[in-house]
This record gives C-alpha cells, structure tokens and sequence, in this order.
C-alpha cells in the first residue's frame, strides 16, 4: 500500500480523526455516517448540507462549520454516499426554513442526495438542491449527464455558507446557488494518475512529455492527451478555454488555482500569476486569488482552474468570517494590493565608481563561459540525477540556471564571461553550492588575460589555490569529505605544478603538463570528481544520507572537474580531445 490508511473503516477512522484535531467545530455520527458542526450560526434559517466520496479533502469536510456547511456526508473513496447518510444528516441539521442541498453532478451523488430529499419532502422538512456543474471538459451537446462538479463547489459552499450566516432564506439561497454555479467553469489537467488503493498502481498511465488534458476529480482520463507545453502556454491555454466557455457577465472575478493532490504550493502560487496575467491581459479584474489544494484527486498530480464572474456583494460573502476546519484566505481588496505589489529593493546610491563582485576583465573570457554554458546544458539532468540520489535534486537546475544568468548578464551588460559567472552565483544562486562557486568564479576571474591571449598558467595556479583557501575557510571541506574540494584541490595542485615547471601528479609523462597544463589540471579535476564515489559524505546535504551516497560521485565536484575542461576546450584544443565526453563524466 502506498497510502497510511487503516484497512478497517478508513473513511470512519478519519472522520474521526478530523473531529478529534477540531473537536470545538466537528462531531461525528458513526452509523450512519455524517460529520456536523457543533456551533452552526444561531442566525440560520437553513441548514446546510452537502458530501460526496472521499479521497477529494479537505473539500466538503474542511468547510464545516460557522459560514460553511452545517453537515457532511462522506462516502467510500471515490463512492457516493448513500441516501440515508444524507437523509439523517440533513434531518440532524435542518433549521426552521428547512435544509439546503449541495450536490457535484455526479451521477451516485445525484440519486442518492435526490433520493434523500424525496424523503425529507415526505417528512414535511422544506428541501432544495443547487447542483454544481462547472467542468467545461464534459459540456458536451449530446450528452444527458451534463457537466461534472468539481471544484467550484468549494466558491458555492463558501458563499452559501456567508449567507446563510446572515439569515438568508431557502429561495434565497438555492437561488444565489444557482447564480454563482451558472457563472462559474473549471478545466484540470493532470501529469500523472492518482494511486489506487485498491492496486498500489496508477490508475492509468501517460508518456513521457504529456498530459491529460480535461481530467475529472475521480480519476476520469482526460477528454484528450496533449504534449506537454511550457507551463505559461498550458496555462494560457486553459485560460482560453475558460473564457470560452463562461457565460457573459461582471468582469470581476474570483480565481481558484486547485491542487489535485501531489502538487506542491509552490507550483500552484506559480501558476496563479501566470493565470492572473492572462486574465489582465483579457481586460478581466481578479478580485480575489486562491491557490492551494481544496478539491483533491487522492494523489493526482495536476491541477485545476476555476473562474467564477462575481455579482456585486460576492466578494464579501467570500471574506465574510468563518470557523472551519480549511481556513480559506481571505484576500485584500484590489485598492489595497495595488499599493503592495512588487518591488525590487533599491541599491543605495553612490557616487563611487560601479564595481560588481568580480574584478572587470577583458572579452577573452567570454568564450569560456559560452563553452561552460554548452557543457552544463548538456549534462544539467545527469548532474538532477545524481542529485536526487544524494542530496534534495536541485543541483542540475541551480548550476544552469546560474549559468544562464551569467550569460545574459554579459550580453546585456558586456561584462567578460568569468566576471559574469562569478557576480551571478554570488549574488542570484542560493543553496549551499551558488555561492561557493562564486567564489571559486571570482577568484578565476582575476586570472582571465586580454582578449584573444592565453591565460597565465601561474596566475591561474595562484587564482585556483586562492579560491580553494577562500571555499575551505567558508565551510571547512577538506579533501576526502565529498565536496567540490575533491575535484578543485587536485586541480589547484596540478596548475601550481605546471607553474613551477614540475610534471602533476597523475601526468602520462614528465612533458604533459608543460605541454597541455589546463588539459592536465581538467584530468585530476575529473578523477578528484569521480574518486569521491567511493568517499562517505562528511560535509554538505549528502553527508545527511550516510552509506546511501557511496557509489554517487558528487555532483558539485563534478560541476568543478567540467569547468576545467571548459578551460582546457578553449586554450588547449589540440590537446583537450583527450579529454572524456562531458554526458560520460556524468553518468552514474
């Protein structure tokens, strides 16, 4: 099993476990099950009551409580609940105007909670049902279902919840249901399936390079597989097909950037501005923005978009207090957030001469950047790998995109390409490894000659050893703890040999170095490199995984061992053709 469920009464259990994090806001009815809150608003004239299957959390449960729902209904994982569940629910939580029902047009959900009200009417309790039916994936002409309800019914709960709190009627209600479901649509996406409990396996499978497009909440394959777009053009996309699909109506709008279950906060706050840039770009105004995961998938990897036009007053129903278990947020007004948008802190004024963090050099290091850039965009996902088998996996991503930055600092601002490596990593890379290399950058930087000139082997001698003092009093890696040292140390020693006339260690013979010093410093750069494959981790992130890393070569020292061979590939052409292929340093 993949998922840490009981095999007894799952849904129970966490019913259970819900009410016992809340106990303030949420009581459970074992059988049949339904959860209620314990301190509805005492100004309700209806209850609400509204449920579905498990497996979409915090959807329907997380919304019980004052200014939301009064009573919940929880099916089997993906299962509707049954009528009696919902029959005795809204009994239990019917005020003097009777009780209101929030149903996702599915069609288990529909019977059952349609069944329910045919016995609440029976019984004489007044009853009556907004429907939810805003994913346009499944607005199809010819089909008698209609569209599913996904996840706008979190903005219909919400605000049905906020006026029931203010006395609202049964018609008043259902019709305000009604309004904000007719003026809301959704569209999902999805990377990969989400696990069934039933087989540990996905429940179905897609290629590399593509997506589900149109997926539903339960696990339905999408209406079509697409490539896989940048994530700006899938969002622009999708935002296409939402405006298409909604009816006319006020240009304000809420926006609900939905989570499916295995997407992460940062993706999904990501993917809201992308979102909110489109709807600008459209003359649309979103009033409020919403981003987390509020109707979930089990552990689907994807995400949903839903828009809802806001009549005059919605708004503030969506702001109104609430005590629930899912605490939505509850965004400033646009007034207010137009005064805080984004802004980049000042550099302080100063009539000094400019200076940035690397020494100025002339234009003959820019080809070793741009040769740098090659080789790290070539071996950025073997570097993700090796990573991700010993430290948190962002190596490959921040070493390129440090060197990206480096490369267009320097076509913006002409700088030579070492200063431009070296200002970069000190200042845009975070992580451990960013700054380390810039310092490392920094110090070869001093080293670069005029344009078209070799560099002097023993200012570069000199520069690598001052860089290798600068990393070591910084974070103390020695050689042998599995660092960058492991393959700059070597390298440093080589150069310092060449310099003083003397053949390095590890040479084939006594003439190399002096014939090919760079090419003889980027092969004890890439044994240092490989070497640490056979070293226990004594510092940096993989020193936290212990024996796991062993057979890993580090992938920072390998990040150092290639920019040697960089070095090599441009002063020493002839002879860097010994070298090996970049994709084979790196390949575990």
């Amino acid at each position: 099993m993949t998922y840490f469920l009981p095999e007894t009464d799952p849904v129970l259990t966490a019913a259970r476990g819900l009410a016992l994090v809340h106990p303030d806001k949420v009581e459970v009815n074992a059988a049949p099950l339904f959860l209620r809150a314990r301190a509805p608003h005492p100004d309700r004239r209806v209850g609400l009551v509204s449920g579905g299957g498990s497996g979409h959390e915090p959807l329907h449960t997380g919304l019980l409580g004052r200014g939301g729902l009064d009573a919940v209904c929880p099916g089997e994982v993906f299962a509707s609940p049954h009528n009696r569940q919902i029959y005795e629910a809204s009994v239990a939580a019917a005020k003097s105007e009777g009780v209101l029902l929030v149903v996702k047009n599915y069609t288990g959900d529909v019977i059952n909670f349609q069944i329910a009200a045919e016995r609440l009417r029976h019984d004489g309790i007044p009853v009556a049902t907004v429907l939810v039916d805003d994913d346009l994936a499944t607005d199809a002409a010819d089909s008698a279902t209609g569209r599913r309800g996904t996840a706008a019914t979190v903005v219909v709960e919400k605000l049905l919840g906020a006026a029931a709190d203010r006395g609202a009627t049964l018609a008043e209600l259902q019709a305000l249901g009604t309004r904000v479901v007719a003026q809301s649509r959704s569209i999902a996406v999805a990377a990969r399936a989400q696990t069934s409990p039933t087989t540990s396996a996905p429940a179905f499978t897609l290629d590399a390079g593509v997506l589900d497009y149109g997926v539903g909440i339960h696990g339905e394959r999408g209406t079509r597989t697409i490539a896989r777009p940048a994530v700006d053009d899938l969002v622009r996309r999708m935002t296409d097909d939402l405006l298409d699909a909604l009816p006319p109506g006020p240009d304000e709008v809420l926006v609900l950037v939905n989570g499916l279950g295995a997407t992460t906060d940062l993706e999904l706050h990501a993917v809201s501005v992308l979102l909110n840039e489109q709807l600008a770009e459209r003359g649309l105004r979103p009033v409020l923005t919403v981003a987390g995961t509020y109707t979930s998938a089990l552990d689907m990897s994807g995400f949903s978009l839903t828009l809802t036009r806001l009549d005059e007053g919605w708004a503030e129903l969506w702001t109104a207090p609430a005590e629930t278990p899912l605490v939505l947020p509850r965004p400033m007004s646009a007034e207010a957030a137009a005064t805080t948008g984004d802004r980049a802190p000042e550099r302080p004024v100063s009539d000094a001469p400019a200076t940035t963090s690397a020494p100025a050099l002339a234009t003959g290091s820019r080809v070793v950047l741009d040769r740098y850039a090659d080789i790290v965009a070539q071996v950025r996902d073997n570097l993700t790998k090796l990573d991700q088998l010993v430290g948190d996996g962002d190596f490959g991503d921040n070493l390129s995109g440090g060197v990206r930055r480096a490369v267009k600092l320097a076509d913006e601002s002409g700088a030579d390409g070492v200063a431009a490596l070296a200002e970069a990593f000190l200042n845009d890379v975070g992580g451990t490894s960013g700054p380390l290399f810039g310092l490392l950058f920094q110090h070869l930087a001093a080293a670069e000659p005029a344009a078209g000139q070799a560099p002097s082997i023993a200012a570069l001698a000199q520069a690598t050893a001052g860089a290798h003092a600068a990393i070591h009093r910084v974070g103390g890696a020695q050689v042998g703890d599995c660092t960058i040292v492991d393959a700059l140390a070597p390298a440093a020693e080589s150069l310092a040999a060449a310099a003083e006339g003397k053949p390095a260690a590890g040479a084939e013979d006594d003439s190399e170095s002096a014939q090919a010093p760079l090419t003889t410093a980027a092969q004890a750069a890439i044994r240092g490199a490989l070497s640490t494959a056979s070293l226990r981790p004594r510092r940096g992130r993989a020193s936290y995984v212990g024996d796991h890393a062993l057979g890993v070569p580090d992938p920072g020292a390998l990040a150092v061992a290639l920019l040697f061979v960089a070095l090599a590939d441009i002063h020493e052409p002839t002879m860097a053709t010994r070298l090996p292929a970049p994709g084979y340093v790196t390949v575990l």
